[in-house]
């Protein structure tokens, strides 16, 4: 009887917030952890989470996400109260911690969800320092977008 190992992937995404990346440029990218409660993690893998329009605020000494989203399934137990948009504290270390108190203490910038993912067993938030992009800023992300598709067929074509 041999003993086989199904391999895992190391890191799975749960949800990406497309958006930020839009709206910001990202100027730093941080790893955090968060604190949850068991049917937040469920409903996480089950893909009930949306953490566009959220962000984050630094408190006391402590970062928090806010205006994240985990719907609770349908299966859930009905002994326990659910809140989905409450708000979540996130883990990180005390250096990581002042170098985003001094970083949003500057004018113009702010701490954004970037994207939600598995890495082993936990269940990671990225962060990022992010500064508000200008109206132009965002033609020209759509222009460089729309001439590297373009690109793209030009040489598809060209190969055939």
């Amino acid at each position: 009887m041999t003993n086989k190992r199904v391999h895992k992937p190391s890191s799975f995404t749960a949800t990406l917030n497309k958006r930020a990346r839009y709206e910001y440029f990202i100027e730093e990218e941080f790893e955090a952890g968060l604190v949850l409660q068991g049917w937040e993690v469920k409903s996480i893998r089950a893909g009930k989470a949306n953490i566009n329009d959220s962000y984050i605020l630094l408190r006391n000494g402590e970062a928090y996400l806010f205006g994240s989203t985990f719907h609770p399934l349908a299966m859930a137990s009905i002994h326990i109260i659910y809140d989905p948009t409450r708000n979540r504290k996130l883990l990180l270390n005390q250096r990581e911690l002042s170098s985003l108190y001094g970083r949003i203490n500057r004018e113009g910038y702010t701490i954004v969800a970037l994207s939600l993912y598995w890495k082993n067993a936990w269940c990671k938030l990225k962060i990022g320092i992010a500064r508000g992009k200008k109206e132009h800023d965002k033609r020209a992300n759509i222009k460089e977008r729309e001439w590297k598709l373009d690109k793209e067929r030009i040489i598809k074509n060209c190969n055939r």
